[in-house]
Formats: structure tokens, sequence, C-alpha cells
């Protein structure tokens, strides 16, 4: 019986624009993508939602790296929420609705410590019974590790859970871990499969 709905945060809860964010400040395309391919990289990323240092510690390494682009990183730090662009469409709908119907709720996100103004931000995460951030437990999705420390915290069976994600390396994490799990690409499209899987569990 499935029991427990497991939610990424990032593109699932809520929606971010890394492109119209950086056009705010750097008004080139070019330079704009030279400076995300060179700043925005899967290790800085990585080292931030690890909890391995700060984005502050990472900002004022990456000023040490590229001088030119001081101004922009230092906007780049202290902007950063404006990269959100709201709650996804439906979402805090249907997890309402999923609530209503007796699910536990809870999220998995890999994320810096930031993440807690964004949970202060919007009311979708209200709705969550709890949740696991990855820099608090120095550990990222897809390191079956981070999916067993859900598991113990909440008290979680995988079986009696489904997890959604918009990465597939994480839902290919998930599932390796005893976890069905769901692709998500919008609200509508993420009740229809969550219902065929109800459906067929029962």
């Amino acid at each position: 019986m499935i029991k427990n709905l497991i939610f990424d945060f990032g593109k699932v809860l809520v929606g971010y624009d890394f492109e119209r964010y950086l056009s705010s400040f750097i008004a080139d395309p070019e330079t704009r993508q030279q400076f995300f391919q060179a700043t925005c990289t899967k290790a800085f990323v990585d080292r931030c939602d690890k909890g391995e240092s700060t984005f502050e510690e990472l900002t004022a390494e990456l000023q040490s790296l590229y001088p030119q682009w001081h101004c922009e990183l230092q906007i780049f730090h202290d902007r950063q929420l404006e990269v959100l662009t709201g709650e996804v469409p439906g979402m805090r709908e249907l997890l309402t609705q999923l609530k209503r119907e007796g699910f536990r709720l809870y999220g998995l996100t890999n994320w810096s410590h930031v993440v807690y103004q964004v949970m202060e931000r919007y009311e979708i995460f209200k709705l969550l019974d709890g949740q696991l951030v990855s820099s608090d437990v120095k550990l990222i999705k897809p390191d079956p590790a981070i999916y067993h420390c859900l598991f113990q915290r909440f008290q979680i069976k995988p079986e009696e859970s489904i997890f959604t994600d918009d990465k597939l390396e994480n839902i290919a994490g998930s599932e390796a871990v005893g976890m069905r799990a769901i692709l998500f690409e919008n609200a509508r499209q993420y009740e229809q499969a969550l219902r065929r899987i109800l459906q067929a569990a029962r």
C-alpha cells in the first residue's frame, strides 16, 4: 500500500529560470553563456548542495578565479532568490488534495542552506510533513545513502513510497533503492502517472 509521496523541490514544487535571471544583469547573450558555463558547473553546484562550502565561500572563490566577473558574481550571490519563478502551477492544489486523501508528503532536495529562505517564501512547503535537505546531511541525489537517510529519518518504507524528480538520474537512484518513481513534467502529467501506479498497486 502506498502511504508516502516524496517530492524534489526545484522544477517540481517551485520553478527557476537561470536564463531569465542572468539576463537581468548580463545583457549580452554570449557573455551570459560564458558566465553560466564558467560559474554554474556541476562541480560548483554539487559543492553547494553537499554543504561542503557555503555559497558565500564559493562566490569568493569564483571571484578570485574570474576577477572580470567580480561584480556579476556578487549580484549572482546577493540576488540569488530572483532565479525562482514561483510555485509550479497546479502543484499546491494537488498536494492539498493528496494530503486530504491521507498521503504523507515529504521533500527530498539537492539544495544549499538557501533552501530555507525559499521554503519561507512559498506556501506549498507548509504542506510537507517533513523534508531532507542535501546540504544538511552532506549527501546528494542520486547517492543511495541520501534515500536511505530519508527512510531512516521519517521511518519510511521504500515499497510504500513514490518519488518524483525532474532529473532522470535521481529517478533511477530512487528506483535502485526500492521506490517507485515518476519523472516529473508538470502537475497534470504527475497526477495521471500517480493515479495509474496507485490503481495498479491495489
